[in-house]
């Protein structure tokens, strides 16, 4: 080979291996394009706009792929079950609800989750980061997609309609998840048991049977620890063993007397400016302004229902899988809520709590 070659071919491979660190986060890059891509993280450098709406993005390719949310076309498929995307980058996050891989970790409480921005977001729950505000009432939000939904609270706004029985949403993605009611498609299968969901919310509890060792012999429920399972029986058999001192109300756990005792020894400081009533804790002044904005945050999957509260939202899903989690121990029927549990039991107590003078 003559020498001449040699020093071309030296030149080319010292240029090809050439690594590229930025200057900023240290990382290294193996080609200057890409160095110059990675800058804009920290520059926030968007140098490519779509001509339909002018969003602007850091990438060419990205545009091309942001485009398709004018055009309605969503040429990336997953294999598993089927669903299309608009962006190449959503199919790898989405196969990790059939793998049910979570490579991403919350380094303050262990947490796991699929997606990198989730990790994010999750930890504004121990900062208390409520960086979105609601234009409206104010309120402030973590996560920029709920204050969006939030906003159609005030407008009762519902654009998403089932093309089969022109039922109403007012999110893309809770008519996607209705419309399995009528296709029945399951696309949440579970690896160890080959038992398929239609949603994602059934499919987390089931995963619990395989990695909680502790079962509700009356409703199959599991649990992680015995003490919560020991707790959890006191639904289907009534035991209230902690007793209020002051008014003698029963609980079923040492944790509910002692939020109850707070009515009887704090100040109620949490008043509702538009009614005046007051409150102890928090929490619950939020839940009672709702009456008065007709917010409903919790939403139900299968039939599209909103609630005001999430213990609501729980109670009607036993509606559409038959749930009936509250047992009489005299004769073993069962119901869905604990209140017409009790006022069953009155048949064999002949108990008459509400008496006409």
């Amino acid at each position: 080979m003559k020498r001449g070659n040699c020093k071309i071919q030296l030149r080319m491979f010292q240029e090809v291996s050439k690594l590229y660190e930025c200057g900023i986060c240290d990382q290294v890059l193996t080609t200057k394009s890409n160095l110059a891509i990675h800058r804009r993280t920290h520059t926030r450098e968007k140098p490519y706009n779509c001509e339909v709406c002018e969003k602007a993005l850091s990438q060419k390719g990205n545009v091309i792929e942001h485009k398709c949310t004018h055009t309605g076309e969503r040429p990336f498929h997953c294999e598993i079950c089927g669903i299309s995307f608009s962006d190449k980058g959503y199919i790898k996050i989405h196969k990790r609800t059939h793998t049910g891989e979570k490579p991403y970790h919350c380094e303050i409480c262990g947490k796991s989750f699929s997606h990198k921005g989730y990790v994010k977001i999750h930890k504004r729950v121990h900062t208390g980061e409520k960086p979105y505000h609601c234009e409206i009432c104010g309120k402030a939000f973590s996560v920029f997609s709920s204050v969006k939904y939030h906003q159609l609270s005030h407008t009762g706004e519902k654009q998403y309609d089932c093309e089969i029985c022109g039922k109403l949403f007012s999110r893309r993605t809770h008519l996607s998840t209705h419309r399995r009611v009528h296709t029945g498609e399951e696309p949440y299968k579970c690896d160890d048991c080959g038992k398929a969901f239609k949603y994602a919310s059934n499919f987390e509890r089931h995963r619990g049977v395989h990695s909680k060792p502790y079962h509700c012999e009356i409703c199959d429920k599991t649990f992680s620890a015995k003490e919560i399972l020991t707790i959890h029986e006191r639904v289907h058999t009534g035991e209230r063993p902690y007793d209020c001192e002051v008014c003698g109300k029963g609980f079923p756990s040492r944790g509910h007397l002692i939020s109850h005792k707070r009515t009887h020894m704090e100040e109620k400081q949490h008043h509702c400016e538009i009614c005046g009533k007051a409150f102890t804790v928090k929490y619950a002044l939020t839940l009672h302004k709702r009456i008065h904005t007709g917010e409903k945050p919790y939403h139900c999957e299968v039939c599209g229902k909103d609630f005001s509260g999430s213990c609501g939202l729980n109670k009607h899903k036993r509606i559409h899988t038959g749930e009936k989690p509250h047992h009489c121990e005299i004769c073993g029927k069962a119901f869905s809520e604990s209140c017409t549990l009790q006022r069953h039991r009155r048949i064999h107590t002949g108990e008459t709590p509400y008496i006409t003078v």
